[in-house]
């Protein structure tokens, strides 16, 4: 992966990282539904996946919570 493609991957993590921060939670499906225009169903996975092992957010039920 060169370099543009991590920044634009980082930036796409701290975006969604931010929304589910000012919300304080979230179901996953309503988040997926805002961005399923613009990004696939296995990216958006992996995003919410990577929030997760960074401790920034956990799931229950399907609902995000900012854990920070």
């Amino acid at each position: 992966m060169d370099e543009k493609t991590k920044r634009a991957a980082a930036a796409i993590l701290l975006a969604i990282g931010d929304v589910i921060k000012e919300l304080g939670e979230v179901p996953s499906g309503h988040l997926y539904a805002r961005l399923m225009g613009h990004m696939s169903l296995d990216s958006y996975n992996k995003c919410i996946a990577a929030l997760k092992d960074a401790g920034l957010v956990t799931e229950s039920n399907h609902v995000l919570r900012w854990v920070g």
